[in-house]
């Protein structure tokens, strides 16, 4: 089955499922997926579900799509995402992208969990992603371009939206939230970097680093959408970091940075829905 054939197949059954037109498509990212079970529901489904869909392996991802209604928003909710680590093609893991899209969804807030790499940076803080590196990851937009989604050779001068951008930095400034700001740099993983790779990626200009993220940025902005993200920074990078790296502490970074994040979501969310009125 091609990525085309899989993409038709998954949004086929899915839109036959689900009758719901979602304004705004969340990802949520390792230990971020309580914020789906604070929205008025109004319906489910689980990836596994979905024929010829990728299924979320990892712990702390739920593996379904939440729709429903934030705040009076319509929205699309990603309760954990797919990653290329579990064995996945990058077109696999961006096919749930894919499918928000085409269900209707013009904006697309990225989250997720990620090691800090800038200077100053404490487990628990937030990063609003202003740009990315994907160099270390195939492109999802490899083999045959789908002409139904977007041109060849799409522009990627601006993946995270200026104007989304400023809606959360004003939003947290206005409820006192610390937010940095940064370049996210995406690896293949399972793997946690080593020492040196950290230490590479700060002279590339990286201010964070995680397993997924850059390659749905690039597959939404193939389709069109608008983009911003945040990053929860879960522990120091390797080789900043004064004790081994864990899953479990990325859970649990992401446990205790909840009531903050959700509060910044849900304020974006709101407003960033304004703009699409």
């Amino acid at each position: 089955m091609t990525p085309k054939e899989q993409l038709e197949s998954c949004y086929r059954f899915v839109s036959e499922k689900i009758s719901f037109v979602p304004k705004i498509a969340l990802v949520l990212g390792s230990g971020l997926g309580a914020f789906a079970d604070k929205i008025q529901v109004t319906a489910t489904l689980n990836y596994a579900d979905i024929p010829n869909f990728p299924v979320s392996t990892v712990a702390g991802h739920a593996g379904r799509f939440v729709f429903g209604i934030c705040d009076g928003v319509p929205v699309a909710v990603m309760q954990g995402r797919v990653h290329m680590y579990e064995g996945y093609t990058p077109q696999e893991a961006v096919l749930p992208i894919r499918i928000l899209h085409l269900l209707g969804a013009k904006i697309l807030f990225l989250t997720n969990a990620a090691g800090g790499i800038q200077p100053g940076m404490k487990a628990g803080e937030f990063m609003l992603l202003t740009d990315q590196i994907s160099s270390f990851v195939p492109s999802p937009l490899r083999g045959e371009n789908i002409e139904t989604l977007g041109v060849r050779f799409p522009d990627m001068s601006e993946i995270y939206s200026k104007r989304l951008n400023q809606i959360i930095r004003r939003i947290a400034l206005n409820e006192d939230i610390p937010l940095k700001e940064g370049v996210y740099l995406q690896t293949a993983g399972p793997a946690y970097e080593s020492p040196a790779e950290i230490r590479m990626f700060r002279t590339l200009g990286a201010d964070a680093v995680g397993m997924s993220t850059a390659i749905e940025a690039i597959a939404a902005r193939h389709c069109g959408m608008e983009i911003c993200g945040v990053s929860c920074i879960s522990n120091l990078a390797a080789g900043i970091s004064p004790t081994p790296l864990s899953h479990e502490e990325v859970k649990e970074a992401g446990d205790k940075a909840a009531p903050q994040f959700e509060k910044l979501v849900r304020t974006a969310i709101a407003q960033i829905a304004e703009l699409t009125e």
